[in-house]
C-alpha cells in the first residue's frame, strides 16, 4: 500500500534523516508466516516519515511495535534498545522483517547523517539501564551524560526523563517504544517540552504510543495500525483521542456501557 501525505503548513522542523521506509516485497518468502501475516506489514509497500516526529498507533498486537523494532534493527540499533555502540542481548527474538526493509535517506540532507541515536522501548527499559550501569562503570567520567547518577538509583520514569533531557544531544534520529509507560500526565506533558526541543534541535522521531498526550504534538504524522494495513490520520481521528474524549466527557455512560456488557 503507498500512502500519500496530508498537505503540512507547518515549519520545516526537525532533522529529517530517513524520508521513508520500504519493504522488499519481493524477497519475502512466506506470507503466512510471522510477522509478514501481520496485517500491517503484509500490505506495506513504501512508509513516508515526517522530518520530525512520526507515531505508530494501533491495538495491543497490531504490529506497531514489531515494524518500530524492525526499522530500528535496520539503522544499526540493538533489537533490545540502546545506541549504536551498544552490544548486548538478553534474548535474541526480534523478527524477520528487517532482513527486507530498506531505508530510504533524505538526499536533500546535504549536512550528512544524524550524529546522535537511540532506541528506547519500554518492555526492555530494565536490562537496558543495568546495561548502560555496566557501559558506565568503565568510562572516565561515569554518568557523565545521565546527570552523574546511576539510571537505577532514579524511578522509571525519572530515568526516561534523564535520557531524554541529559543523554540525548540533539541532531539525533530516535526511536521510542510506549514512551509513556510509568509517566503521570504531568510527565507526558514535560515529555512534549523535550521532544519538541529535541525537534527544534534538528532531530528525528518515530515513536510507538498508546497515549493521546504525546499524539497531540503538532509537528508530526500519525499512522494508526488497521487490518488494511497503515492509514495515516489526523490526531481527533486516532481511536486513543476519541476514546479518551468520551470517556472524560461521559465516564458514568461509559461504565455503563461496559459494566452492561459483563453482566450474564
Amino acid at each position: 500500500m503507498q500512502l500519500e501525505l496530508f498537505p503540512c503548513v507547518e515549519p520545516p522542523l526537525g532533522g529529517g534523516f530517513v524520508a521513508s521506509v520500504r519493504l522488499h516485497r519481493e524477497r519475502v518468502e512466506d506470507w503466512g508466516s510471522y510477522p509478514f501475516s501481520i496485517p500491517v506489514v503484509r500490505h506495506l509497500e513504501e512508509l513516508p516519515l515526517h522530518r520530525a516526529v512520526t507515531f505508530l498507533v494501533g491495538e495491543n498486537g497490531s504490529g506497531k511495535s514489531t515494524l518500530l523494532e524492525a526499522l530500528a534493527v535496520r539503522l544499526g540499533f540493538p533489537a533490545e534498545g540502546g545506541s549504536r555502540n551498544y552490544h548486548f542481548a538478553t534474548k535474541d527474538t526480534h523478527s524477520r522483517l528487517s532482513e527486507v526493509l530498506a531505508v530510504v535517506r533524505d538526499g536533500m540532507q546535504a549536512a550528512g547523517r544524524e550524529s546522535d541515536g537511540f532506541f528506547l522501548r519500554a518492555e526492555s527499559f530494565y536490562p537496558l539501564m543495568t546495561q548502560v550501569e555496566a557501559y558506565e562503570r568503565e568510562a572516565p567520567h561515569p554518568y557523565g551524560e545521565w546527570g552523574g547518577k546511576s539510571p537505577h538509583e532514579r524511578s522509571h520514569g525519572e530515568a526516561f526523563l534523564a535520557l531524554l533531557t541529559l543523554r540525548l544531544r540533539g541532531r539525533g534520529l530516535y526511536l521510542f517504544d510506549e514512551p509513556e509507560a510509568a509517566l503521570s500526565a504531568q510527565r507526558q506533558l514535560a515529555v512534549l517540552t523535550h521532544l519538541h526541543a529535541l525537534v527544534k534541535n534538528g532531530s528525528q522521531m518515530v515513536i510507538a504510543t498508546h497515549s493521546p498526550i504525546l499524539l497531540a504534538y503538532p509537528h508530526a504524522l500519525i499512522y494508526e495500525c488497521h487490518e488494511d494495513g497503515l492509514q495515516q490520520v489526523r490526531y481527533e481521528e486516532t481511536e486513543a483521542c476519541r476514546l479518551t474524549r468520551e470517556f472524560m466527557l461521559r465516564p458514568e455512560r461509559m461504565m455503563e456501557r461496559l459494566f452492561a456488557e459483563e453482566d450474564p
